[in-house]
C-alpha cells in the first residue's frame, strides 16, 4: 500500500513538473499576421451600427463643444 502511494505521488510530481516546465518554452502567436484579416470582420465590431455610432459621437462632441470631450486626451479648448 505504501509503495503504491509513493509511486503514485512520484508520477503526479513528474506530470506536474513537466506541465510546469512546459510553460518556459517560447510563446508563439496563435494568429499569424496574414491570418488577422479574418479577425477584422465587421461582424466582430463592438458596435452593431458604425454609422449611427459615428453620428452619435459627432453629436456628443458638438454638445461638449470640443473634440475629445468623451474622455480622450486634450483640453476643452479643442486643441489636441
Amino acid at each position: 500500500m505504501r509503495t503504491s502511494f509513493r509511486s503514485m505521488s512520484r508520477v503526479v510530481l513528474l506530470i506536474t513538473s513537466v506541465a510546469w516546465l512546459s510553460g518556459c518554452t517560447n510563446i508563439e502567436p496563435w494568429v499569424k499576421p496574414y491570418e488577422r484579416d479574418h479577425l477584422a470582420d465587421p461582424i466582430m465590431a463592438l458596435d452593431s451600427d458604425p454609422v449611427s455610432t459615428a453620428y452619435m459621437q459627432h453629436v456628443y462632441e458638438a454638445r461638449e463643444g470640443a473634440r475629445g470631450g468623451e474622455g480622450a486626451a486634450g483640453g476643452g479648448c479643442g486643441c489636441n
